[in-house]
């Protein structure tokens, strides 16, 4: 059989009451070229079944099932080692992807192949995408402009390579995928695109809506912070202090919001220690 030219990755776990219809808009998807694979997180409900039924009607859908519950990450891990595809598509199983999504994210990446992932960006009145930036210009739009690198995995199309090349996720809850996008875009040019290719949704059993922990915010300044200690980091040393100082700047406008306005000793005191701890 022929190499699918993207691998469409799904990781489920307790999602019954909305993978189906996840499935159906993988299916639905105009752009027709892609393998299907779901790896089921030893989900306690019917995900797994449900999955397995509709992979009976669709040969390029294969269902797994991990011996073992992975996590959220290592997960996604699993399902890339899996992959055939020369581009990884991941997209949650309470998620859904718009008709014209995938089609939308394969064009935008394989005109720049140079690319290492493309993401879905909030729209700017100035930008005509797609936009492709460098290593340096994608981390100062992230770091002096807005926030590129705060997307879930929905929102991207990766280069199975690059992503390999840089190990995949990380195991860090609610971090591993802004980690990831730091280590594809530090070696590699970063694609944007269009918002609305995919639904992404909000409900009561999801990570979203429970509310992040109060040690949420600061874990994803830890992970900038440590991104630009790193050797890849593209920055020039001038700019690096400048990006530090603006992160410390915004955990003490935290800080100080959480002690005078929210009343919360404890989350306010952890972010005034973690801007004490981001160094010039």
């Amino acid at each position: 059989m022929a190499r699918p030219l993207v691998s469409v990755l799904t990781t489920a776990y307790n999602r019954e009451e909305y993978i189906a219809e996840c499935i159906e808009s993988v299916l639905a998807s105009s752009f027709q070229d892609y393998e299907y694979i779901i790896v089921d997180d030893c989900s306690r409900d019917k995900s797994y079944e449900i999955a397995v039924a509709y992979a009976k009607k669709d040969s390029r859908l294969r269902v797994y099932r991990n011996e073992k519950n992975l996590g959220d990450y290592p997960n996604r891990n699993r399902a890339a080692e899996l992959a055939a595809g020369e581009y990884l598509k991941y997209l949650d199983s309470d998620d859904v992807l718009y008709p014209h999504g995938l089609e939308v994210m394969v064009k935008t990446i394989i005109r720049f192949p140079e690319a290492a992932a493309a993401l879905s960006q909030d729209g700017d009145d100035n930008v005509c995408y797609p936009v492709c930036l460098t290593p340096a210009q994608a981390y100062r739009e992230h770091f002096f402009k807005r926030d590129l690198f705060g997307r879930s995995p929905g929102s991207a199309i990766i280069r199975a390579e690059a992503f390999r090349q840089v190990g995949g996720f990380s195991a860090q809850r609610m971090t591993g995928d802004t980690e990831l996008w730091f280590k594809l875009a530090g070696r590699f040019p970063t694609v944007k695109m269009p918002r609305d290719l995919y639904w992404c949704r909000t409900h009561d059993a999801n990570e979203t809506s429970q509310g992040h922990r109060s040690d949420t915010y600061t874990r994803f300044i830890q992970v900038a912070v440590e991104a630009l200690r790193q050797p890849a980091c593209p920055l020039p040393s001038d700019q690096v202090r400048q990006a530090r100082r603006l992160l410390r700047r915004r955990l003490y406008k935290s800080a100080a919001r959480a002690l005078l306005w929210e009343r919360d000793a404890r989350r306010g005191w952890e972010l005034l220690r973690a801007g004490l701890s981001v160094q010039d």
